[in-house]
């Protein structure tokens, strides 16, 4: 059994359950945050306040801080983490997996080191094109000439979607070195979670009909995550007592508040720590995320663990878990007409809401951190095998 060390940026409740898998595999591995941004309360610009995650995020495996020493910490900035510590550490294990993204001057110190000490270095991606944030611009023509360089310096990479292990292989990264890691969530917690919610109190909390059809968008009222086209189709449907929630904040809702000024049934609950979500999902019909750049967009996965149908559009990476008209529906990006006709044609039938819902959680089966783990493993018997032959893959 290797020894690995996992470096991560901060601790964040997606990662935890991979860690807990592991621990139940056997594994030999230790995990060193950079931060300790998310154990404790935090500004979050695009959210607009501040937060604090309200699930264990340190429990059931083992876990420690490494000094960071940037004169300016705090994620978002390449300097905001910086760990020397990490050089030597590397040293003490036969394999080092990092999810500290490239943006980061402690990714390319525990690169180096890597490089130094002759040990396996693999890391994680959770793109799925080459498309920005921001849209256009030099990030748009500049990323096809770095990014097949910066692919490389891994031995081996970890993909979140098919997708992802596509833009990889497309990019020259040889398909052997590619394992597909699927973005997941803690399918166990929130499976139990959602059996133990009074789906009709939760509606009745909202002043909403036990038999009314609810959409939900739940993500930040950012602009890439186009929050606007969700409104406009879920108005111009205007199928009778349906509902449209909004669960998170951002710099929109001002906007989306006027916009929806005299239709009551559209409403906004704020920011939704993670405790609070699957009874939010469960006691919806409809999950729609229909983002311009989204690599992944895990609410889908939560969505559907609480039994929850999803429409996406066609940028976001969890797609690959929408089957049309089976789990969900997929649509072309800004396409508010077509957004407001499978409104129109799935929200006043609920059996179908419902027979769509349970396929979703089906769906969800084969999605978890065991075959996240699985893959992990595979990746690890590679870069080891591969060390020992004095092989180096281009």
């Amino acid at each position: 059994m290797s020894r690995v060390l996992i470096i991560v940026s901060h601790p964040i409740p997606y990662v935890v359950p991979l860690f807990q898998e592991m621990v139940a595999r056997g594994w030999d591995f230790q995990v060193a945050y950079c931060s300790r941004v998310g154990l404790e309360t935090y500004q979050d610009v695009d959210f607009g306040q501040t937060i604090a995650w309200d699930v264990p995020l340190l429990a059931g495996y083992p876990s420690v801080f490494v000094p960071n020493r940037s004169h300016r910490p705090g994620l978002g900035r390449f300097w905001g983490l910086v760990n020397p510590h990490l050089w030597p550490m590397v040293a003490e294990f036969d394999v080092v997996i990092c999810f500290t993204g490239y943006v980061y001057a402690s990714f390319w110190w525990a690169a180096l080191s890597a490089k130094w000490h002759r040990r396996p270095f693999i890391f994680s991606t959770d793109a799925s094109s080459l498309g920005s944030r921001f849209g256009g611009g030099w990030k748009g023509w500049i990323k096809p000439l770095i990014l097949p360089w910066l692919y490389r310096v891994g031995d081996a990479l970890f993909a979140a979607s098919q997708a992802g292990v596509e833009l990889l292989a497309g990019l020259g990264i040889v398909r052997d070195r590619i394992f597909f890691t699927p973005f997941v969530v803690d399918n166990a917690w929130w499976l139990a979670q959602a059996a133990a919610v009074d789906r009709a109190q939760m509606r009745a909390s909202w002043g909403i009909p036990d038999d009314a059809p609810v959409v939900i968008f739940c993500a930040k009222l950012q602009p890439w995550k186009r929050p606007q086209d969700v409104l406009a189709a879920f108005l111009a449907a205007a199928v009778p007592e349906s509902y449209l929630l909004f669960v998170g904040d951002g710099t929109l809702r001002a906007e989306l508040a006027t916009t929806a000024q005299g239709c009551d049934r559209v409403r906004f609950l704020g920011f939704c720590n993670q405790s609070q979500l699957p009874a939010i999902y469960t006691a919806a019909d409809l999950l729609c995320l229909g983002s311009d750049y989204e690599p992944f967009g895990v609410v889908v996965n939560e969505a559907m663990l609480c039994g929850c149908g999803v429409v996406v559009s066609d940028r976001v990476g969890a797609r690959e878990l929408v089957n049309p008209g089976v789990t969900g529906e997929i649509y072309p990006c800004g396409d508010r007409t077509t957004l407001a006709a499978i409104f129109r044609d799935l929200l006043p039938d609920p059996a179908r809401l419902h027979q769509m819902g349970q396929a979703a959680r089906d769906r969800m089966a084969h999605w978890s951190p065991r075959e996240n783990v699985a893959n992990q493993e595979q990746a690890i018997q590679y870069v080891m095998a591969q060390l020992k032959s004095g092989c180096n893959p281009p």
